[in-house]
């Protein structure tokens, strides 16, 4: 079961917005194997690091060494990468190792929100670690189009869960809404997920 996040690049683009030309700067920096560059990451988007390892991960202590092998990602990866939105990319790089860990827990048998949280995709994404390029694609593109047809609402929703990992009680908090509220519409959110790969060929 993959991160939608790995098929749908930057929605979080669609609700924050990134100081481009200081993201530039990191990426010269990092391109120029500076240790600087590493210091502006962390003061940049260190925040934001942090926050989606914690909702993901629950522990304030798995949460600091993802955050850490996060950083230690991106100085290997960049170069040679140089993604266009270096916010999308380092919250990626963050998802992926927590996720990572959520599934190495799993085997444990031990859980948190972030695995009721994988277990809530499940319901609506292919199963699968090897896609076929092609079959990928047309997934992308399937998730590109469900985005981009979601209300500014909906979307937020749908973006502070699965991009951010928050739990549904601050998404009720921060949007104004009840709880019972947030956990329906997500509800019939991945219901419409899950109807609108399948309409586009994407097997589940």
């Amino acid at each position: 079961m993959r991160d939608p996040v790995n098929q749908y690049h930057s929605p979080e683009a669609d609700i924050r917005s990134a100081d481009t030309d200081a993201d530039q700067h990191i990426i010269d920096r990092l391109f120029a194997r500076s240790e600087e560059g590493l210091a502006l990451l962390q003061t940049h988007y260190g925040k934001l690091c942090h926050r989606i390892a914690l909702n993901l991960l629950g522990s304030r202590e798995d949460a600091e060494e993802c955050v850490n092998d996060t950083y230690l990602a991106v100085w290997n990866t960049i170069p040679p990468n140089r993604p266009a939105s270096l916010m999308a990319y380092v919250g990626k790089v963050t998802r992926n190792i927590a996720v990572s860990c959520l599934r190495k827990r799993g085997a444990k048998g031990r859980r948190c929100e972030g695995t009721v949280l994988l277990d809530e995709l499940a319901e609506c994404l292919p199963d699968t670690d090897t896609p076929d390029p092609a079959d990928d694609l047309t997934l992308r593109e399937a998730l590109q189009s469900f985005f981009d047809s979601l209300s500014e609402e909906d979307r937020a929703i749908m973006v502070r869960r699965y991009y951010d990992g928050e739990p549904t009680e601050a998404i009720a908090v921060s949007l104004g809404l009840r709880h019972g509220t947030v956990r329906v519409r997500l509800h019939r959110l991945r219901e419409r997920l899950r109807a609108h790969l399948e309409e586009r060929g994407v097997s589940l």
